[in-house]
């Protein structure tokens, strides 16, 4: 291991990532799935998935973002 590894502290930023709108929904999706997949013992994990969906648009808001659509700008490069 490096010997300039300094771990992230507790509620420091991580990450920054740029997603498209069809990455967005898949990870909201993704995320609502494993959400919805753990059980009742694992709290932190749940509270953790739940932080992270708090940081995304709202369900509304996602469920109007039509993948195929979506795909076609990409393709397209609009």
């Amino acid at each position: 291991m490096s010997e300039d590894f300094e771990p992230i502290q507790p509620g420091e930023v991580a990450f920054r990532l740029d997603l498209t709108a069809a990455e967005l929904k898949v990870t909201h999706t993704a995320l609502r799935s494993l959400l919805d997949d753990y059980g009742h013992d694992e709290h932190d994990v749940i509270q953790v998935i739940r932080q992270v969906l708090d940081k995304l648009p709202d369900e509304h808001s996602i469920r109007a973002i039509d993948l195929k659509h979506e795909a076609k700008r990409e393709v397209r490069g609009d």
